[in-house]
């Protein structure tokens, strides 16, 4: 006899995926479904087992529930890989707080990425930006506001865009890559608060939630100005799911840990979430790594194309 509470389960997780996919950012609380940690959703299991060996009812719809929820939080990705001849790497560097310059150029020269992507990367200290472009220097950097993208590749020029509600700016660089042009977007979205739920100011909740569908706005825009291949890349604090997310995907093209990573993907490991990514427009990705971190609360995202 199966377990009314496995299939209650089983319909929460089937609830809670739908509305965080199909309505998001939308309302108030599909927007909590839709960020919140995934493996939450996995909590629940280990007492529903454990009611149902207990009991010894069926196991089929907990299984089912349980495999549903684990592949909701992308344990179960899984793409084949290959090598690339092009390497972008993305990564919130946290101010520099957690680090050094001399450290920081080390691991990304290890790293050996054709283009770099650094978030909050205005420095606490005045002098880091400098110090590590002198430790660079087989790179050329460009920066606007708290992003900086470094390359090796031929820069054509570059361009900066407002992004609405913040400080922040979108950094574009224009490239040559096997002698056609490519266009790299460099940018940090804002943040959804989600701590005003507790104090009950949805109010807030909703005007960081309006400004980031602004921001995107603007990427739009941006991506409408460019012929040939174009990259977004960044911290853009947006889960692989919800409206934003589809949204960027239809303007930039396809998610590069989705078509070659494996894994969860976790670019925010405290809390276990995927928010960091690549969209690609006219590359092939082959292969999405998450790298271990050097001095920050984000881990750096290498992406290799074709």
């Amino acid at each position: 006899m199966p377990s009314n509470l496995a299939l209650a389960y089983l319909a929460f997780v089937l609830l809670v995926w739908v509305l965080g996919e199909f309505v998001g950012e939308r309302t108030v609380p599909t927007l909590l479904l839709a960020y919140a940690p995934p493996l939450l959703w996995l909590l629940p299991a280990p007492l529903v087992w454990l009611w149902v060996l207990v009991r010894r009812r069926k196991v089929g719809w907990a299984l089912l529930a349980t495999l549903l929820a684990a592949w909701g939080a992308g344990l179960f990705h899984w793409r084949a890989q290959s090598a690339g001849n092009l390497k972008v790497l993305t990564y919130n560097v946290a101010r520099g707080t957690r680090t050094n310059p001399d450290t920081l150029a080390l691991a990304l020269r290890q790293i050996g990425a054709d283009i770099i992507l650094l978030q909050e990367a205005n420095f606490y200290d005045p002098n880091f930006v400098t110090r590590l472009a002198a430790d660079l220097p087989e790179y050329s950097l460009s920066s606007a506001a708290e992003v900086s993208t470094l390359t090796r590749l031929p820069v054509i020029k570059t361009q900066t865009f407002d992004l609405p509600q913040n400080r922040r700016e979108v950094l574009v660089t224009h490239l040559k890559w096997q002698d056609k042009p490519l266009t790299i977007v460099n940018a940090h979205l804002g943040t959804v608060m989600l701590s005003p739920v507790l104090q009950g100011d949805l109010q807030r909740v909703r005007r960081t939630r309006d400004a980031r569908t602004e921001q995107v706005g603007v990427l739009r825009s941006i991506a409408l100005q460019v012929d040939g291949a174009v990259l977004l890349g960044g911290d853009l604090n947006t889960p692989p799911r919800g409206v934003i997310y589809r949204r960027l995907r239809d303007i930039f093209g396809r998610d590069a840990h989705d078509a070659a990573g494996r894994g969860p993907g976790w670019t925010f490991p405290s809390l276990k979430l995927r928010i960091d990514h690549q969209f690609t427009r006219d590359l092939q990705p082959v292969r999405a790594t998450v790298l271990p971190g050097v001095g920050s609360d984000h881990l750096p995202l290498l992406v290799e194309y074709r």
